[in-house]
């Protein structure tokens, strides 16, 4: 199951609904759950209302509850952690007096040249310290719960995915540089991870070539470029690599089928994770704009997976609307699986 943001744990708390929410999908044959994002322990972690943290003694409680639902269902569970970085403006909570930090003062490309916006505080050595830290407590915590491994949310535009793009990454010292020398930040995450959980501990990376406001962007604009940066990682620690794209069944570059999942598998020898569009015919943009999305056959996923192109495939909008959507596939009753409707958002339970 693929990190969905669902904005439903008031106090930043996962509650009774929460728990419900992940064993269903577990009962319902879903492998491995990659929660939603939940912020780390660091004031500026978080951008959106509602969303779980992973840190306190009540919202660990609370997690320490769904992973032993999702156990019991028979089902495997990471936590995602995640900080938002220059996406979080002031107001936000849950301390409205705090603003948003960066890579560099840059304002977010997300926000475009919207003037009411505010600038991110570009982030000290002791701030990079500090969020470091905050990941490697929370991936301590996680181990300490039961999880079965972490997932780091490098995707998308967000804290450590900011450090990867030149757009929000225009800092002068030893962690900013060209798109190999901006790993930095990421490898001495993973690594403060690595030795916050010791060996054998999964820990997955979630990574996207797109951005939130530039989904067209490549940050490797080739699989040499590619296999130089994920170097850096895998040296880092990283176990698992989530290569998020908004549909599986497209090339990552040309002359090539593999998508961006196949190469990085391909250059790294690395468990990789496909994601987009499975079972849908469009992607996610088109379906929370409105347009909704029809259900289509799996031909192609089958294919990718039986050339070994990737070991796992995580499954988003499906499995928001149907719980049931892994059994149901498994055991070929397709024309069962309840179509994704974007307006009814709000209560799928």
């Amino acid at each position: 199951m693929a990190p969905m943001t669902r904005s439903r744990s008031p106090g930043h708390v996962p509650n009774d609904s929460n728990v419900e929410y992940y064993r269903r999908r577990a009962a319902g044959g879903t492998g491995l759950i990659i929660t939603e994002g939940t912020s780390v322990g660091h004031a500026a972690a978080s951008g959106y209302p509602d969303v779980p943290g992973f840190f306190g003694e009540e919202a660990l409680a609370g997690w320490k509850r769904v992973a032993d639902a999702v156990h019991e269902a028979g089902g495997k569970i990471m936590p995602q952690l995640w900080h938002v970085g220059s996406i979080r403006q002031p107001g936000m909570q849950p301390d409205p007096s705090v603003g948003g930090v960066g890579p560099s003062s840059t304002l977010h490309p997300f926000y475009g040249e919207d003037s009411e916006k505010v600038a991110p505080a570009a982030m000290t050595g002791s701030d990079i310290a500090d969020v470091i830290a905050a990941f490697a407590r929370a991936a301590a915590d996680a181990k300490a719960l039961g999880f079965d491994g972490v997932e780091l949310h490098g995707a998308h535009g967000y804290l450590i995915d900011q450090f990867f793009w030149g757009a929000t990454n225009q800092r002068e010292d030893g962690y900013g540089g060209d798109v190999i020398a901006r790993t930095r930040f990421a490898a001495e995450l993973v690594a403060a991870v690595r030795a916050a959980v010791g060996p054998g501990y999964p820990i997955c990376l979630r990574f996207s070539q797109w951005k939130m406001g530039d989904y067209a962007h490549k940050m490797a604009d080739s699989p040499k470029v590619l296999e130089a940066w994920l170097a850096k990682l895998v040296d880092a620690g990283v176990d698992i690599f989530h290569c998020s794209t908004r549909r599986f069944n497209e090339p990552e570059f040309p002359d090539s089928e593999l998508n961006l999942a196949g190469w990085t598998k391909k250059l790294t020898g690395k468990p990789t994770i496909s994601v987009g569009s499975v079972g849908l015919d469009g992607d996610f943009l088109r379906s929370f704009g409105g347009g909704g999305a029809k259900k289509v056959g799996i031909d192609a996923l089958i294919t990718r997976l039986e050339g070994d192109e990737f070991e796992l495939i995580a499954i988003g909008r499906a499995l928001l609307s149907d719980p049931e959507w892994a059994n149901k596939m498994n055991s070929g009753r397709e024309g069962e699986i309840v179509i994704f409707e974007p307006s009814h958002l709000a209560s799928y339970p």
